[in-house]
């Protein structure tokens, strides 16, 4: 009986293999990591640093180079890793297998197993900051793998190339996006080799890039991965899959330009995204507002296991740019602003994770504010205000005639007091700032004049905390002019894109 059941469990699993697309590496749980880039004055000492990254929770980082005293220093320490090989020395490894294996040995296996390597990420946006190297990319990335192979580590470290969000032409509607004809002779055979090694393909996508391009045709909240209500989702008019933020739409224009290739096996790894918090006159939207409210928003979207909507079953890991401000970058002002903290180890801001599990440390110091979305109409409001009042039981005492909060006197302010009275009221909890998507969470205290907003009264005694984090930096200075040569498209497209009504006959509120 024993042997019966051990055959049919076999079975069980060849027949279940066959309807999982990726590998079963690729369907453990969902993570956020952080670059980490080093142009920072005042840098931690690299024993610093690993404890830095533990004391935050962050478990997986990725380095734009084998720093050799930064590998040392994350031994035993589980914190897994990327490592990078830099631009500059593409050629070599590319013209030379024993070029290859020398790197592998000396910036690899010296480490492995106690530095936990994943992955060597070779070069950075080759084939639009270097075209140059473009022949020897794929010939470097082999004989890394070649050299992997010979050490035992093929299995356990991958190998891939990062590429810029530009590679991709067209990329909305999501199912018409393909990759730029003129480095198909490149690319073809780069995603068939991860294909064949179970690689990922790594790309860099930044929505603040889509939207500084496209304003007036990308919405910010769209790009900010606000709630939207259906009527402002975005269609893709071949597929009918609605999209309720850029970030999806970016991942799922390589999805669906990979199966044009016909390659369908292969998962995307997105190796930079984030915001700036601060920018020159010509970036308004650099502000640490919207940094915040991007990248809370970003790891929230990871670990909900959200995935896009055409791939629903995967949800793509992220890694976040940046760790630290990189105050010795060139101009422009976003450029140094990317970081989640100072290079003292101080946040830039406090992002606000409530409820995401342990992932970066917590400071309850920090307060955040449930409010009413801009744009949404009185009717849909009012009929929010009256639920979070009423069943939902938010103490609307402060929004009645001649208290603190009634002035002004709009359902929009009013809503907004209720709004966050719920919220802190149910300590923040997952879900209790929607109200059907209405409602935003923000960093920026809404209280004015005598007007004290809940959050502001420390009220609610389940107030879970705020995370702290922290993000890395990218390589190329030149990032900017990289991701924005193939917006325009992006422009063109969205703008006719369809959209669906709005039904709504009675109002829930979602928990």
């Amino acid at each position: 009986m024993a042997t019966f059941n051990s055959s049919l469990l076999i079975v069980i699993f060849f027949l279940l293999t066959l309807f999982i697309p990726f590998s079963a590496e690729e369907q453990d749980e969902p993570y956020v990591g952080i670059n980490v880039g080093t142009d920072v004055s005042n840098m931690l000492s690299p024993s610093d640093l690993a404890s830095f990254l533990q004391l935050q929770k962050i478990t997986h980082i990725r380095l734009y180079d084998p720093d050799p005293d930064i590998l040392k220093s994350l031994a035993h320490t589980k914190i897994r890793v990327i490592v990078g090989v830099p631009n500059n020395e593409l050629i070599a490894i590319g013209s030379s297998n024993a070029t290859a294996a020398a790197w592998v040995a000396r910036n690899v296996a010296a480490y492995y197993p106690q530095t936990v390597i994943i992955a060597i990420s070779v070069g950075d946006e080759v084939l639009t900051t270097v075209p140059s190297s473009a022949p020897l990319l794929l010939p470097a990335m082999e004989s890394l793998y070649s050299a992997l192979v010979a050490s035992n580590l093929h299995s356990q470290i991958k190998v891939s190339t990062p590429h810029s969000a530009s590679v991709i032409l067209d990329p909305f509607p999501p199912s018409q996006a393909f990759f730029n004809t003129s480095m198909a002779r490149y690319l073809l055979p780069i995603i068939q080799f991860l294909s064949k090694t179970k690689s990922p393909l790594m790309m860099n996508f930044y929505p603040y890039y889509v939207f500084m391009e496209n304003k007036g045709v990308v919405p910010l909240d769209n790009s900010l991965f606000r709630p939207l209500i259906p009527s402002k989702e975005m269609v893709d008019p071949n597929t009918l899959l609605h999209y309720t933020n850029v970030f999806d739409a970016m991942i799922d224009s390589a999805y669906f330009s990979m199966k044009n290739l016909n390659v369908t096996d292969v998962v995307v790894l997105v190796t930079e995204t984030g915001w700036p918090s601060k920018g020159d006159a010509n970036e308004p939207y650099a502000t640490i507002d919207n940094a915040d409210t991007y990248n809370s928003n970003l790891i929230k979207h990871v670990f909900d296991h959200s995935g896009t909507p055409f791939h629903p079953e995967i949800t793509s890991n992220v890694y976040i740019y940046e760790l630290f401000d990189e105050d010795l970058r060139a101009p422009p002002v976003s450029e140094a602003n990317w970081g989640l903290f100072y290079g003292n180890a101080t946040p830039v801001y406090l992002l606000y994770l409530s409820g995401i599990g342990t992932f970066l440390a917590n400071d309850t110091t920090n307060q955040t504010y449930c409010v009413a979305m801009d744009g949404v109409d009185s009717k849909t409001l009012q009929a929010a205000l009256d639920w979070a009042c009423g069943p939902g039981r938010a103490n609307c005492s402060d929004i009645q005639p001649g208290e603190a909060c009634y002035l002004p006197n709009n359902v929009k302010s009013h809503a907004s007091y209720a709004f966050d009275s719920y919220y802190q009221k149910e300590g923040k909890a997952a879900g209790s700032c929607d109200f059907k998507g209405v409602a935003l969470i923000t960093t920026t205290n809404p209280s004015y004049g005598s007007c004290i907003f809940p959050g502001s009264k420390d009220v609610s005694n389940k107030t879970e905390g705020v995370a702290s984090s922290g993000q890395t930096s990218g390589e190329s200075s030149m990032r900017s002019i990289a991701h924005i040569s193939s917006l325009a498209s992006f422009a063109l497209a969205f703008s006719v894109i369809l959209f669906f009504p709005f039904f709504s006959p009675t109002y829930v509120v979602h928990m």
